[in-house]
């Protein structure tokens, strides 16, 4: 071998050279797949087959994140003594027979709001413990340089899901094909778990090394992850305007199919086709945010893409018929780009900025604050598309959306290029 060949640099490799991560992308990709469809298939199915109104449709949205307001700081703090891939393995096991329910009772024509509501609710659980796990396991597999890279990965599949799915879940209303729709998500949930189990890195034991088993009771871990996470200015502050735009914006993701189906009166096949094809902004937001990162700096880009998203919304309300379904295509594509590329800078910041052993308890403890405000949304959109109906509570819903960008301004961000990063790194297993 040549001096010159020994001393060329060994080049680093990117996620997709780690073999665990490449499971956990392969995954989450097929489960995305099959919820983004539910997405559209359940509420169509409330709508158009049930006859639910804006109230039930806000009540149906708020179940699935009522159990982050009910138990969400409890199971952050429960996940860090646990490990954590177990935990998401489960979940996706529930899930998949949740799903398997409504598959039965579909195929048997006895299909009631009642149980879309407890599937809803039942779902949303599933999901507190899934999501508290997933977001401290990421680290695990990835060293703190690549997890911008792997998140936008996942976040790619995720929208990229969103653009192939909605179609399929508006045709399979359309034709009357509900139980093919939860059948198909409830597959993707098993392999899902599957690809999971075949995870080999082994995880670090829960808490750290120096840990003793209780040492500390669960309120006590409860109260330092909160009090980590409102003492620190730069989690205190982007948490805060996430929620207040997660409010307006639950509202309004709540009306927007019964908006479309009976205001503009979209088939259901046009309404998956639209959100679909809006789904094209999340995709081009997760391919850009690495790189509107590197070049304009991480806190600069949190910024610009909350400034930048939320006034498109108001293109929504305008939708018509016809050509005047561009405006929804357009405001609800710019909104998706937006809020998609910003969500990458701030939770691969979130988990290489937080102490290991606390990120269960600050994510979920983020989650609590931001999936919250869901249901409080869900009802108000719910309650003002009944007294005022959906247009004009789309105004509203979406104007208070844009303004929320204005709280990032009271913290640390609107003088930095970039937020802080930690000096050093670990590298994981391959």
């Amino acid at each position: 071998m040549s001096a010159a060949t020994s001393a060329r640099p060994q080049k680093t490799p990117g996620p997709l050279g780690h073999r665990d991560f490449r499971l956990l992308w392969a995954g989450e990709s097929v489960s995305q797949l099959g919820s983004a469809a539910t997405r559209v298939l359940l509420p169509l199915i409330a709508v158009n087959a049930l006859g639910a109104g804006a109230f039930t449709m806000g009540l149906l949205n708020a179940a699935a994140w009522l159990p982050w307001l009910l138990i969400g700081l409890p199971v952050g703090a429960w996940t860090d003594r646990m490990r954590r891939r177990p935990v998401m393995i489960v979940c996706n096991t529930v899930s998949a027979a949740l799903m398997f329910s409504l598959t039965v009772a579909a195929w048997l024509d006895a299909l009631t709001t009642t149980q879309l509501l407890v599937v809803s609710l039942l779902l949303g659980t599933a999901d507190v413990f899934f999501r508290a796990a997933y977001s401290a396991y990421l680290p695990a597999l990835l060293p703190a340089g690549q997890l911008a890279d792997g998140n936008a990965r996942l976040q790619t599949s995720e929208s990229a899901a969103e653009v192939v799915a909605p179609g399929a879940g508006g045709a399979l209303a359309q034709a009357g094909s509900a139980a093919v729709g939860f059948l198909t998500d409830g597959l993707s949930f098993l392999i899902s778990a599957v690809l999971l189990a075949r995870i080999r890195t082994p995880e670090s034991p829960p808490g750290g090394e120096e840990r003793a088993p209780g040492k500390k009771t669960l309120l006590r871990e409860i109260r330092d992850g909160v009090a980590f996470l409102t003492g620190d200015p730069f989690l205190r502050t982007i948490l805060v305007c996430d929620a207040a735009m997660n409010l307006f914006l639950a509202g309004a993701q709540s009306l927007v199919i019964l908006f479309l189906s009976r205001t503009v009166g979209a088939d259901g096949t046009v309404i998956g086709v639209l959100i679909a094809l809006a789904g094209l902004g999340g995709v081009l937001g997760a391919v850009l945010s690495p790189r509107l990162a590197r070049r304009v700096g991480t806190a600069r880009a949190v910024l610009l893409c909350a400034f930048g998203a939320g006034p498109f919304g108001l293109l929504i309300p305008l939708t018509s018929d016809g050509v005047g379904l561009l405006a929804f295509l357009v405001g609800e594509f710019c909104m998706m780009a937006g809020i998609v590329a910003g969500n990458i800078v701030i939770v691969s910041f979130r988990q290489a900025y937080c102490p290991p052993e606390m990120l269960g308890r600050v994510s979920s403890g983020i989650r609590f604050v931001m999936y919250g405000t869901v249901p409080v949304g869900s009802l108000l959109g719910g309650a003002l598309g009944t007294a005022a109906g959906d247009r004009a509570a789309l105004w509203i819903l979406y104007a208070g959306n844009a303004l929320c960008a204005l709280l990032l301004l009271k913290g640390p961000l609107r003088t930095l290029r970039d937020l802080p990063v930690p000096e050093t790194e670990t590298e994981v297993p391959r």
